[in-house]
């Protein structure tokens, strides 16, 4: 039995991610593994092909391909075509699948666009981030608010009708009226989906070396909870339908909402997923493995006829659990309760009844017969509510 072998998840239409590690210029507070070494595009797209057909013994069914990096969009669309061509040639991919690639602007033109629609891209991920020219300056961006517009403009004229844009607050000084200000451009682009993340310090990068040096100061717990309460409701009043802690949906015209990105509701819904590309992660219940962090070691492996794993575990029992709460509780829905008690013979709100008793009384969770999800106070607080539940 291989490593990509489906286990249990056979049944379950599993998600495809690629990772492209390079970037012209690195963001201050990006963790994710990339590289601006240019020079090294070639030789990661010889080994990507090879890793492709090495794991394409993989007996999952997908309905999404996800490329995202690093900036996918320093690719040339050949590159890009080559790699979906690649990917259909290899895998049971689903005529209908989401095929996501992430752009940013100033690594764009119209010709472009319109060629990665030709190459079978159907949606696009935007990295925008602000619209204000100060707030791009200062998170390291090398776009200005001009070319967001101007890109997501270029990519409805090449035919793109599902788009998707990332946004940061929480900027140091950010208010939400300044914030707000972001928003309003966002909704009149009216792009199909929003990701509203909260600027975090993470571990190494220079934001986190600013903050540790005085030099910085990240906006208090107090201004970040009106920010998070703002965005919810401006976009809320614009149509959006709130399905996932920091991502949003634009409702249709019928009340449904069609526009939730497929392929990220694979990872909080623990469904199979298979990465590939440097620091790629891949989940195939109950193991998780990866690759290597390193664009040189990746080639190096794939030339020697091997898979670049980089680690792996298995997880156990309790493991999972513990994820399914984690993950479930970050989406709208929730945990589902009839779903848990059949993958693990446990009815969650015995095993729980402390904890939901204690949670529901300061109204930071909700509790149906079906369902197990966090009020807004809840999602506020998600961290400090999920650590209660599975710290135990």
């Amino acid at each position: 039995m291989t490593r990509f072998a489906t286990d249990g998840d056979s049944d379950r239409l599993g998600g495809l991610y690629i990772h492209i590690p390079f970037c012209v210029k690195k963001c201050i507070y990006c963790d994710f593994y990339s590289t601006i070494d240019l020079g090294k595009i070639s030789r990661f797209l010889d080994a990507l092909q090879r890793e492709i057909k090495l794991a394409g013994n993989c007996r999952l069914t997908f309905d999404s391909l996800y490329i995202g990096g690093g900036t996918p969009s320093v690719l040339e669309p050949a590159d890009i075509g080559c790699i979906v061509e690649s990917v259909l040639g290899q895998f049971d991919v689903l005529p209908e699948a989401e095929i996501t690639l992430e752009v940013n602007p100033g690594t764009l033109s119209p010709e472009k666009l319109e060629a990665y629609r030709q190459g079978g891209i159907n949606r696009l991920n935007i990295g925008v981030q602000s619209f204000h020219n100060d707030n791009l300056e200062f998170l390291g961006r090398i776009h200005s608010g001009y070319q967001a517009h101007e890109t997501i403009q270029w990519a409805r004229q090449a035919g793109f009708d599902n788009i998707g844009l990332d946004l940061i607050y929480g900027l140091p000084g950010q208010d939400p009226g300044q914030w707000i200000a972001d928003l309003e451009q966002a909704v009149v682009l009216a792009p199909e989906h929003l990701s509203c993340y909260m600027l975090t310090r993470e571990s190494g990068t220079p934001l986190d070396r600013e903050i540790k040096a005085g030099r910085l100061r990240l906006p208090t717990g107090h201004t970040m909870r009106k920010l998070f309460d703002s965005t919810i409701d401006f976009l809320a009043a614009h149509d959006f339908y709130h399905y996932e802690i920091s991502n949003f949906a634009r409702l249709a015209e019928n009340g449904r909402c069609p526009w939730m990105s497929r392929h990220n509701r694979k990872y909080w819904s623990a469904d199979p997923y298979l990465g590939l590309g440097p620091s790629a992660h891949s989940f195939i219940q109950p193991r998780r493995w990866w690759n290597f962090s390193s664009v040189s070691e990746y080639v190096r492996k794939i030339a020697a006829g091997q898979l670049p794993l980089g680690g792996e575990e298995t997880l156990t029992r309790e493991q999972r659990m513990l994820e399914v709460i984690y993950l479930g509780l970050r989406t709208k829905e929730g945990i589902d309760l009839r779903a848990f008690e059949r993958n693990f013979g446990l009815t969650f709100e015995k095993v729980y009844k402390e904890e939901l008793g204690q949670l529901q009384n300061e109204g930071l969770l909700e509790l149906t017969p079906a369902q197990c999800r966090l009020t807004r106070d809840g999602m506020a607080f998600h961290e400090a509510v999920a650590a209660m539940l599975t710290g135990r």
